[in-house]
């Protein structure tokens, strides 16, 4: 069966399982893929929501309005319309139809057609949607057709893992309910263990649910160590129920271990640590991290993009930056991390109309905490206090357990809290809000000080996320939270350490692309 197709100005390669408009390619991974080429299948006719389930969904039962939102999601993707739709037209009642005929195309001349047939049919990557490990959040293998039947229990896993790979919430769910059941016949199935602790750790990072979800993967990972210590991939799953609760240092000390203990595999943790470093202040070894995962990786952690520029603009490095943040804004619209990062690049270069405009924008694809204190941001810059209550409240909904949020929600709050309640919170910030070494705690800190009036108390707080590793200046400058220190000589010696900081880092990661180039 011929696997190319040619939908308007689309290019559908079913069996790479890859679509591009010209030489583009857009991104269509797990679910959304599937749904495009069960519609394809069917050609013009219109196909129903249970034909959609059954092809898509089964054995797993789901509603209707799952199938509208994956729907959602592949327009999203393809940059269609539903209200003047080019692709994918909604026949109410009834299901979809594709809105033109799927051409069928000759494949290419390929010099190794062996090759490609077993690439194209044996693997299937689902991209990252966070910074999670790849082989935690499932990557499916799939077997040829001449393969032994799958166990019960190895297909049963391999189902869980193809549903924690497609990273959406529900998905997460239903393959924790698959490891959870594989554990009740075998308490010390020690895959069905380290694929449990990284979707709770999920639950927390990705989904922001109680700590305690982190406690128990932390948990689970500790027992496949105990019986298998070299295990690479729980010691990966052990650094991410770290990295989730907070915990900085632990979690670069386990995910180094990893990458320690089998290179080749733990890509996945080479980028988290990436991002730590990052975190930490130390942008050339983060930088350089990253290029490599990018360069040597086979499927890239889908927030890599977003990772590299982020980057490349705390090193001064903006133009470069800002390609890679509208280029992953216009290719990945159901990506959560690009929707957040490009409005928020704006933001921090004064252009606060695009930034409006892509918060917008972004805002219609997903509901995530930060849309939401950006959109705060922007309404302090304008007096819009109100605004900024509201949104600021909402941030703190949908994270419950982030202090951050919480905090910014209170102060800003219709009735703000009292000196008392300000001071207290201040005190509990500077010793317990502490432990987990993050810089953005100290950035919370002075907030607060600022709050009270003490200017002082919220320089020293600021001096502390610099040297735990803060290195956003531009926030600094451009926030109006920090709008009252503007005047303050230490506060502008505060910038201008950042600034040397940042460019001692930026002339060892020159350094060591220059010496990597040589070699």
């Amino acid at each position: 069966m011929n696997a190319r197709y040619r939908l308007d100005d689309l290019t559908i390669d079913l069996a790479c399982r890859r679509v591009q408009r010209g030489d583009t390619p857009l991104e269509l991974v797990g679910l959304t893929f599937d749904v495009l080429a069960c519609l394809l299948a069917r050609g013009q006719s219109v196909v129903s929501f249970d034909e959609l389930i059954a092809s898509v969904w089964a054995p797993a039962v789901v509603s209707e309005e799952t199938v509208t939102q994956r729907i959602k999601l592949l327009r999203q993707a393809l940059g269609d319309d539903g209200r003047k739709p080019r692709y994918i037209r909604s026949i109410r009642g009834k299901g979809y139809q594709l809105c033109s005929l799927p051409q069928h195309q000759e494949p290419d001349a390929d010099p190794a057609p062996a090759l490609a047939a077993v690439s194209a049919r044996s693997l299937r990557w689902p991209l990252l949607l966070t910074a999670l490990p790849l082989a935690v959040l499932g990557v499916l293998v799939w077997k040829r057709e001449a393969t032994p039947p799958l166990s019960e229990r190895d297909e049963q896993l391999q189902r869980a893992r193809y549903y924690a790979g497609i990273g959406q919430k529900d998905d997460v769910e239903r393959a924790i309910v698959l490891y959870e059941e594989l554990l009740t016949r075998n308490a010390h199935d020690r895959a069905a263990q380290t694929g449990l602790s990284f979707a709770y750790s999920t639950r927390v990072c990705l989904y922001n649910q109680a700590p305690t979800w982190a406690d128990r993967a932390q948990a689970l990972a500790e027992a496949v160590l105990a019986a298998e210590p070299r295990n690479s991939l729980a010691v990966a799953a052990l650094g991410y129920a770290f990295d989730c609760r907070g915990a900085m240092n632990e979690a670069i000390t386990h995910y180094e271990r990893a990458v320690a203990l089998d290179p080749g595999a733990r890509i996945d943790s080479a980028a988290s640590l990436a991002y730590l470093y990052m975190v930490r202040g130390r942008l050339a070894d983060a930088l350089l991290r990253n290029l490599e995962v990018e360069r040597h990786s086979v499927t890239k952690p889908r927030f890599l993009e977003i990772q590299i520029a982020r980057n490349l603009e705390l090193l001064g490095e903006a133009p470069a930056a800002e390609r890679r943040y509208a280029r992953s804004f216009r290719l990945y619209p159901d990506n959560v991390y690009s929707n957040a990062a490009w409005p928020r690049y704006l933001f921090l270069q004064n252009r606060f109309g695009e930034a409006e405009i892509a918060l917008t924008q972004a805002q219609q694809r997903s509901e995530h905490p930060d849309l939401y204190l950006l959109q705060a941001e922007l309404a302090l810059l304008r007096g819009q206090r109100g605004t900024a209550a509201t949104a600021y409240a909402a941030a703190a909904r949908l994270r419950p357990h982030a202090s951050l949020a919480q905090t910014l929600a209170q102060i800003h709050a219709e009735s703000p809290p009292d000196t008392s309640w300000l001071t207290q919170h201040a005190r509990k910030l500077s010793t317990e809000g502490m432990r987990g070494g993050w810089p953005e705690n100290q950035i919370e800190l002075a907030a607060v000080q600022l709050a009270r009036g003490d200017k002082s108390a919220a320089i020293a707080a600021l001096r502390g996320a610099v040297d735990e590793g803060w290195r956003d200046r531009a926030y600094l400058q451009t926030s109006a939270l920090f709008r009252p220190l503007a005047d303050e000589p230490a506060f502008a010696a505060l910038l201008d350490d950042i600034a040397s900081r940042v460019t001692r880092e930026r002339e060892a990661a020159r350094d060591s692309l220059a010496a990597a180039s040589a070699h």
